[in-house]
């Protein structure tokens, strides 16, 4: 077999949705470089179409834009809907997201960001390493083409850090129920997002429609593939979600109730061993260790912790019992490189890498 990381035929020619925004240049930058994927279309508002990219966007990465992207010409979703790519990464709002990438899936893969198709039944709402059984919910690539057409979503970014934290326990223990408090980035709320009066010297403790998320996705993900649907886990899940002063990093605070004793070195290894197939074949986002215990009297700090694994990884720390639930803990994870753009190349590194090699 080829390398893995190393596509072994030409680069996928894949577009961006929704360019512009925080999410849309998270992509960007992920793919200027990608080994198995060519960016070769720019999509954002009409008011962003004609524009050369570098004068579209108001770029807020740390690393510099790429020249060859800098000087690509942004155009509408419907200029590019037949354009050649195969594969569409989604930044796009919810307001439209829905019926757009609709049209786009008739044609190719998308694999978005948005919340609009989440919890359609035929929709795989997936994180690698946790569900990856769920991709069987998409059809056989049609004759001639390497990939699937089909919508694939990534979970909310909190979801994505919890399932993670919890996937290992589900194999090994078995769990049932779940207290999560959440402490969430600004960069969460995009572009222009929170403003300064409101986010400085405050914890905002609601984000709408965002603990209904973290309950209901949580199920999905960690449910299975049953007669072409997914029945969702037997999982009671509580949760309350704040946004705080920080730039990028989701702090979780997590209770969870565990079907069978257990001691807590059961729960640090499960962590500690946890590997899934992006690690076994080697997929170039992959974390080596998606899963990071730092130490019982380690928190994980956003500062300090989010970019563990180039940002893919989520660190844990702080393991006690818990006088309510079984156990608790910390958990850390990136909320706009694996809780957004990050989790969707890898999402299509994996089904690249069982389709279109």
């Amino acid at each position: 077999m080829s390398d893995p990381k190393t596509h072994p035929g030409s680069r996928i020619p894949v577009a961006v949705l929704g360019a512009t925004g925080t999410v849309g240049q998270r992509f960007v930058r992920l793919l200027a470089d990608h080994p198995w994927f060519r960016l070769e279309a720019l999509a954002a508002s009409e008011r962003s179409a004609g524009k050369c990219y570098r004068d579209a966007v108001t770029w807020v990465q740390t690393q510099p834009l790429d020249e060859r992207v800098a000087q690509m010409t942004v155009r509408t979703c419907e200029q590019i809907l037949d354009g050649r790519h195969e594969l569409v990464f989604s930044a796009l709002g919810g307001d439209v997201a829905s019926e757009v990438e609709r049209e786009f899936a008739r044609r190719c893969l998308v694999v978005t960001n948005a919340s609009a198709h989440r919890m359609a039944a035929d929709v795989p709402l997936l994180v690698p390493e946790v569900n990856p059984d769920h991709l069987d919910l998409l059809a056989a690539p049609a004759a001639g083409a390497r990939l699937p057409a089909g919508i694939i979503a990534n979970p909310n970014c909190s979801t994505i850090g919890l399932v993670l934290a919890l996937k290992p326990l589900a194999d090994t223990i078995g769990i049932d129920r779940v207290s999560v408090v959440t402490m969430q980035a600004v960069s969460g709320a995009g572009l222009p997002g929170v403003s300064s009066y409101q986010i400085l010297d405050n914890v905002i403790p609601w984000i709408p429609g965002e603990e209904e998320k973290l309950e209901v996705e949580t199920g999905k993900i960690l449910g299975r593939v049953e007669g072409g649907r997914i029945e969702s886990a037997a999982l009671a899940v509580s949760a309350q979600c704040n946004r705080v002063p920080v730039v990028d990093g989701h702090t979780l605070c997590v209770s969870v109730g565990l079907r069978a004793p257990a001691q807590l070195d059961e729960v640090r290894e499960a962590w500690r061993a946890f590997r899934a197939e992006p690690q076994a074949l080697g997929l170039p986002s992959a974390p080596p260790q998606p899963t990071v215990y730092l130490g019982d009297d380690e928190p994980p700090q956003a500062r300090l912790h989010r970019e563990f694994g180039k940002g893919m990884a989520v660190t844990i720390g702080r393991l006690r019992e818990c006088p309510v639930l079984d156990a608790r803990f910390v958990a850390l994870s990136h909320n706009t490189l694996r809780g957004a753009a990050g989790g969707a190349v890898l999402a299509a590194e994996l089904v690249v890498a069982r389709y279109g090699r």
